[in-house]
């Protein structure tokens, strides 16, 4: 059943799309240093052939509900309502899939499939456990874009991946928690452990973001081993109070660490969308995503057809400077102005390109003792953690 279907949205779409071309993009895991992919046509490149906007389809499939109102499918499905708006789709353009376990690859693949027997053309997978079903049903249906979060795989003409230079919102909130705590103990509430080298990585932009400020301090990382995990995350940020962190920040979905700290008379970081509308009485800012950057691009290069299934689709690796990765506004009621003085400084640097967290770093040393080079460019590589961290 699946093969004829591919077969006949194949045969409908090549009546309307075009083969193009289209520069090679960068690996969400191993980016070209300082660049960003768009998808963009660039000059001389075939722009023919794409799908006409009103009859695109888009499929998106959530980790948890976007009802939720906080965190990671929160975050992505505003940046889905934005392309939305962005573009002129109407809502029966945009087909959800809600709480789809990542760790169940039998869900994963039938929320996929339906996406695409509802007759979209590009599927946005959010979550890192949709990774492998996306490579497996990009090569069953070639004529369908898949379009991977976070992860590292991708095929070059069907299939690809997305993320950002997330370190470097990370960094910046690093230096508010350094400069904001009084214990000198700093919590971070980890999704994945040292292997990782997505979560590893922003963990350690973080903790340099500190110890810029306040060579003093030590960071402290709590790991819950799941992307979404409402008590474990709680729990986690508990066992970090504590321990006297006065300072929770983190990588995982909801906003519980921080309401944690504020139940708990401590401050927080938090991560994905403006957390200070959770705890207003301790979210000092936010690291927060705009993913309507990347979706509005991806789905408008399908529509003019510099990305054609089955041709050419583009990785993407966006930055501050684009828009994509965000420092949240200030909770000017717990951050002074020398903080806020401070981080601006910084931002600078990094959105015009003069400096970057990793770019031009040749030695870092871990909690171990050890030295490592480490560029912007391999940053997912990361499976150490920086020297001021410590796991609880």
């Amino acid at each position: 059943m699946k093969k004829l279907l591919s077969i006949l949205l194949a045969g409908a779409m090549a009546l309307s799309l075009a083969a193009c071309g289209g520069d090679a993009g960068t690996s969400a895991s191993q980016p070209a240093s300082g660049s960003v992919s768009t998808g963009a046509a660039t000059s001389g490149e075939a722009t023919t052939g794409g799908i006409p906007k009103d009859q695109i389809k888009v499929g998106v499939i959530h980790l948890s509900d976007p009802a939720e109102g906080s965190g990671y499918t929160y975050t992505h499905d505003q940046g889905i309502i934005g392309m939305q708006k962005n573009l002129g789709l109407s809502d029966d353009q945009i087909v959800r899939k809600i709480s789809v376990d990542d760790t169940d690859a039998a869900a994963v693949e039938t929320a996929i499939t339906e996406c695409i027997e509802e007759g979209c053309n590009i599927i946005f997978a959010t979550s890192w456990g949709y990774m492998d079903t996306c490579e497996a049903l990009a090569e069953e249906y070639p004529d369908v874009i898949f379009s991977h979060g976070t992860g590292y795989k991708s095929n070059d003409t069907n299939f690809n991946n997305y993320f950002g230079r997330i370190y470097q919102a990370r960094y910046l909130s690093g230096i508010v928690a350094g400069m904001k705590t009084q214990s000198n103990k700093i919590g971070y509430v980890a999704a994945m452990g040292q292997e990782n080298g997505e979560v590893t990585s922003g963990c350690n932009a973080f903790a340099m973001g500190v110890a810029s400020v306040n060579p003093d301090a030590q960071v402290y990382v709590s790991v819950t081993n799941s992307w979404f995990d409402p008590e474990g995350e709680k729990q986690a940020a508990e066992r970090l109070i504590a321990e006297g962190c006065d300072v929770i920040g983190q990588h995982c979905d909801t906003p519980n660490p921080q309401t944690a700290a504020e139940e708990h008379g401590v401050w927080g970081v938090g991560y994905n969308s403006d957390m200070t509308k959770d705890a207003p009485g301790a979210t000092l800012t936010s690291v927060m995503w705009d993913w309507s950057v990347y979706y509005t691009k991806a789905v408008q290069n399908v529509i003019d057809g510099t990305w054609v299934a089955g041709e050419k689709v583009d990785n993407y690796f966006g930055d501050m400077a684009d828009g994509l990765v965000v420092l949240g506004e200030f909770n000017t009621d717990l951050v002074t102005e020398d903080m806020i003085a401070k981080v601006e400084e910084v931002k600078a640097k990094i959105v015009s390109g003069e400096w970057d967290v990793f770019d031009g770093v040749t030695e870092l040393k871990d909690n171990e003792g050890n030295t490592h080079t480490l560029e912007g460019a391999d940053y997912g590589s990361c499976n150490w953690y920086y020297e001021n961290v410590n796991v609880l």
